[in-house]
């Protein structure tokens, strides 16, 4: 019997051999490998540190920014409170709204009005 494990006349021996040998070339040296480590590590936490700040510093501005965002929603819904008292018949001016004799000029798809012949 012959020992197989130590033919290097196969060729998939051969092809392992040079896949290793290819391997060993591309390694970068221990030293430079370290060196470019620890720069990535660097950079990496030095982006971190960034995020957070950036995170951080939009937290603050959007805390800063609720009360103007709360009252410009309270005047939206005065306004809008406003108008469907308008509709339904009432004022939203102080006086009672009668500043003319006749009546409310908004008329929507479907109302209608049964007006007199003689107006």
């Amino acid at each position: 019997m012959t020992d197989n494990r130590h033919d290097t006349g196969n060729a998939a021996w051969r092809a392992a051999q040079q896949w290793r040998e290819r391997v060993q070339q591309t390694r970068p040296s221990q030293g430079a490998g370290g060196l470019r480590l620890l720069f990535t590590w660097l950079l990496f936490g030095v982006m971190l540190i960034v995020g957070t700040l950036l995170g951080l510093f939009f937290l603050i501005v959007g805390w800063a920014m609720l009360p103007f965002l709360r009252h410009r929603m309270k005047k939206r819904a005065e306004q809008f409170r406003a108008s469907r008292a308008q509709y339904a018949g009432g004022s939203a001016d102080p006086d009672g709204g009668n500043h003319s004799a006749g009546r409310s000029q908004q008329v929507l798809d479907g109302e209608y009005e049964v007006r007199s012949k003689d107006s």
